[in-house]
């Protein structure tokens, strides 16, 4: 006999899976501080590789300027501020992906638990709901 609570909770538990649940999962498998660290480190290689693309067409937006004044800048002075405006940009692309990731972190967590909790409660369902006559020998 079907029970329509045990339904209900398999459909939801199944669209978890199905849908949020496998990033959430994937998430799960590392630790807290690996999984921020990862993604963290990940950010910055994609921050950096922004930067370069970024100075790149700000060069070639205005070339015949740039390569006119090329002998009266001072290159070290260009290269220092280029160098600041590199670990401002990536720095604080840096510290918004750790917070970011930190909070995907805890919801992921968050809800695995949940996803635990309705498969145990699942599991007491159908351990509480067993046929009387039979037996598991």
């Amino acid at each position: 006999m079907l029970n329509a609570e045990r339904v209900i909770l398999m459909t939801r538990l199944t669209a978890y899976e199905n849908g949020e649940g496998k990033k959430n999962v994937a998430i799960g498998k590392y630790f807290r501080s690996d999984y921020i660290r990862m993604q963290t480190i990940k950010s910055i290689v994609y921050a950096t590789i922004a930067f370069v693309v970024l100075m790149a067409l700000m060069v070639l937006m205005d070339l015949e300027t740039f390569l006119g004044d090329i002998y009266h800048l001072d290159l070290i002075g260009y290269a220092k501020s280029i160098l600041y405006g590199y670990i401002a940009f990536v720095g604080i692309y840096a510290i918004i992906s750790f917070i970011v990731y930190m909070v995907r972190y805890r919801y992921a967590k968050k809800q695995l638990k949940v996803y635990f909790n309705n498969l145990k409660k699942l599991s007491e369902m159908y351990e509480n709901h067993e046929p009387k006559g039979k037996s598991n020998e």
